[in-house]
C-alpha cells in the first residue's frame, strides 16, 4: 500500500494505455516513490489530497494493482467545529 498526500502536478494522464505516471510522497514530506498505474481515477485525485494503492515496487517504481487508487478529501475527514 503506498500513501501520499501530494501527486505531482504534471501527472502523465493515461490511465488506460501507458498508464498514469506520477509522483507519490510520503505523509512525513521526505520520501518520494515514481509511481505507474493503470484503471479508474477517482475524480478527487489531485495535488494535496491523501491517496492509497495496493501494488508492488518494481525496479526503483511503485506499479499499483489496477483499479485500487482511493483518494480521500482532507476537509471531509477533519473534525467537526
Amino acid at each position: 500500500m503506498a500513501r501520499s498526500s501530494s501527486p505531482a502536478p504534471s501527472s502523465a494522464r493515461d490511465a488506460h494505455g501507458a498508464g498514469l505516471r506520477f509522483t507519490l510522497r510520503d505523509i512525513g514530506g521526505s520520501a518520494t516513490v515514481p509511481v505507474v498505474y493503470r484503471g479508474s481515477v477517482p475524480d478527487l485525485f489531485r495535488v494535496g489530497r491523501s491517496a492509497w494503492m495496493r501494488g508492488r515496487l518494481r525496479r526503483g517504481v511503485f506499479v499499483g494493482t489496477r483499479d485500487s487508487l482511493v483518494t480521500k478529501c482532507p476537509s471531509k475527514y477533519s473534525p467537526k467545529k
